[in-house]
């Protein structure tokens, strides 16, 4: 479990970690993404969106079989995130909220639905080496209310 960060620009910064897919690396990536927004006031919102597109990536793509592994990044700026969760592929299908109704008991398929109703802007698309699919979001709030 390699962490880097790298310094794109002043204005801009990334940090990335892999994880093995499995379920206990949930709580991981969780908390390498409040590392990273520690003082972000969109930090309890970054976490549990973290967990939900974690869980999609080893429940629903190669990167929760045997030596799976899935990516987090967090790319930062004053009053700005973007987290993105790279998985092993599922490239049959892309990732659709299931917009459920409030009064449905099943106990799973809300977690794009949370993304959407949460987050400023997300998306999906394949990822760039032809391995699996990149999922994101991006949270925004006032730059005022980052911390001096």
């Amino acid at each position: 479990m390699e962490e880097r960060i790298l310094h794109l620009s002043d204005a801009f910064e990334t940090a990335r970690r892999r994880f093995p897919g499995l379920p206990s690396q949930i709580a991981h990536a969780r908390r390498f993404v409040s590392r990273q927004l520690t003082a972000s006031p969109e930090l309890t919102t970054a976490t549990l969106l973290t967990s939900e597109l974690a869980t999609n990536a080893i429940t629903h793509s190669a990167s929760g079989h045997n030596t799976g592994k899935f990516e987090v990044s967090v790319h930062t700026a004053p009053g700005w995130a973007r987290i993105e969760v790279k998985d092993l592929g599922n490239m049959n299908e892309a990732p659709q909220p299931q917009h459920r109704t409030p009064y449905d008991t099943a106990e799973h398929g809300r977690g794009l639905d949370l993304v959407e109703a949460l987050s400023s802007k997300w998306g999906s698309e394949p990822r760039k080496d032809g391995m699996g699919r990149e999922v994101w979001f991006e949270l925004a709030w006032s730059h005022d209310d980052d911390p001096e």
